[in-house]
């Protein structure tokens, strides 16, 4: 009997390698093109691409595509355990939250509720148990931090890419179908929701969707048309596509054929930065999304980059010491660190960006960016102005900082 039962977890691991490896032999007619338009200075006229240099294609492991499977399909890679569930007392949100007032709810990973000016606003929703197709991938570690029965109805969804943990399909078609509310995407990724029944306005970067009372415009790239400390009408939102740096596919051949995006959301209470999934790049992205309107809210990514051990990020992912110098660039009053503790995609232990994040922020001098917890509704402090800016730090100089025993044995 433990003959068989090896002999049949052996061959269910081949099947798992076999369909891994199968990424790099699937066959071209598996490849789809999202979008068609003319050539630009991110877009050859064929796939997307990051302007400011591509570091994306590389392992973030740095080793070959092989090994790199084998130990994902094994786990044999060292990784610290996590914990199968994470306690979360799932928060019932408000119907709507009126005038200045502004609330912040994690859900979990990517996924944030935002209730303000009368507005609910929702960040790459994903209530789906795994981050992946035909129910395979990353099993979520925490519940969402509302339930999707007790979510208020929502007017707009923004959504930066087309991976599966941030591009749910299924947690999508359930939020249109019931509140039919703007969602925001950049080009390309509207072609995978209008598959199945969802509508979406595809923007390229620096374009604009409108919110009024009568319905929806679209604007170029051009300046802000409200003031970033909230004279935009009530019940209107302003919502830029910025840049960021990432990449994007959703069946392997179709690397790249949709845009990734950051997004500047201007409301009538302040302004609301999401960077969606992103690596530092040029680090000039959020000086330009700042220029957009300062942040009342920064929304921010800490987790999945480590791959191996002390690495601090990767070209697709920054890590605590790259999201304190952005969140200093985009000159932002409060952060809300998110893409860690939901689904594990990496090789940290659980809790390492959150502490991570609180020796880069002691090191730096920087207060308004610390974790809260799923589905503990946050209320966001009000924009000030002519407050004092932090002094600058160069990565170098947080490295040194960040050099101790505690965070060395961080894994």
């Amino acid at each position: 009997m433990i003959r068989l039962l090896r002999l049949s977890g052996a061959a269910l691991m081949w099947l798992v390698i076999l369909a891994l490896l199968a990424v790099v032999i699937v066959p071209r007619f598996l490849d789809r093109r999202y979008y068609e338009g003319p050539a630009s200075a991110h877009f050859d006229g064929q796939r997307f691409f990051n302007p400011d240099g591509e570091d994306t294609v590389r392992l973030p492991s740095g080793g070959g595509r092989g090994g790199f499977l084998w130990r994902q399909a094994t786990g044999r890679d060292g990784r610290p355990d996590w914990p199968t569930q994470v306690a979360v007392t799932p928060a019932k949100p408000a119907a709507r939250i009126a005038g200045n007032a502004m609330v912040a709810t994690w859900v979990g990973h990517a996924t944030v509720l935002v209730q303000t000016a009368g507005l609910n606003i929702l960040t790459d929703p994903v209530w789906s148990a795994r981050a992946g197709p035909f129910g395979f991938g990353p099993k979520r570690a925490a519940a969402p931090g509302v339930a999707l029965a007790d979510l208020p109805k929502i007017d707009l969804i923004v959504v930066s890419h087309n991976h599966y943990d941030h591009l749910d399909l299924a947690t999508l078609k359930r939020l249109w179908d019931r509140d039919r509310p703007l969602i925001v995407t950049g080009l390309g990724n509207g072609a995978l929701m209008r598959s199945a029944g969802i509508d979406a306005v595809e923007l390229d970067w620096r374009n604009a969707a409108v919110m009024t009372d009568t319905g929806v415009e679209i604007e170029g790239d051009g300046p802000p048309r409200c003031d970033p400390f909230g004279a935009c009408p009530r019940d209107r939102a302003t919502v830029f596509v910025t840049r960021n740096h990432h990449w994007s596919s959703r069946w392997f051949t179709d690397r790249n054929r949709a845009l990734w995006s950051s997004f500047v959301i201007r409301t009538g209470s302040g302004t609301i930065f999401f960077a969606g999934d992103t690596g530092f790049g040029d680090g000039r992205w959020p000086s330009e999304a700042a220029k957009l309107g300062t942040p009342r809210l920064a929304i921010l990514p800490i987790g999945a980059f480590r791959f191996e051990p002390g690495q601090m990020g990767t070209g697709s992912h920054i890590g605590p010491v790259d999201a304190v110098e952005v969140y200093r660039r985009l000159g932002a009053q409060t952060a809300i660190p998110i893409h860690w503790g939901t689904f594990r995609l990496s090789y940290e232990a659980y809790d390492t960006p959150p502490r991570l994040l609180a020796a880069a922020t002691r090191c730096t001098g920087q207060q308004g960016f610390a974790p809260v917890a799923i589905g503990r509704p946050f209320v966001v402090p009000p924009l000030i102005d002519r407050r004092a800016k932090p002094t600058p730090m160069d990565r170098a100089a947080l490295l040194r900082c960040l050099d101790t025993p505690a965070v060395r044995a961080l894994r």
